[in-house]
């Protein structure tokens, strides 16, 4: 049963890749989904920073000097993960 469940778990994620990628060249997606991937991560790190700095109650939590001196990403507020994904279904993604 696991087996079935892995499979129909990749078949999912092909279908799903196949459907983002739309027109594009296997060979050029790979840089969008290694960006992506790569702005996660950074994301993620900077929402801990951030979330650490909104507990202190200093008002730091937007000085940049608060991330990078801790060698943490400034991710503005823009491209942070939350706000990508609220644009994500919308025309306005990628603007």
């Amino acid at each position: 049963m696991a087996v079935i469940e892995k499979d129909n778990f990749k078949e999912s994620l092909w279908k799903v890749c196949d459907k983002l990628r739309n027109n594009m060249d296997p060979a050029e997606y790979k840089y969008v989904v290694l960006g992506l991937v790569f702005l996660k991560y950074i994301s993620d790190k900077f929402e801990l920073k951030y979330k650490e700095l909104v507990e202190e109650e200093e008002g730091f939590q937007e000085e940049r000097d608060e991330y990078t001196g801790e060698n943490i990403f400034w991710v503005p507020k823009e491209a942070r993960w939350n706000e990508i994904v609220k644009l994500a279904k919308t025309s306005k993604i990628g603007l």
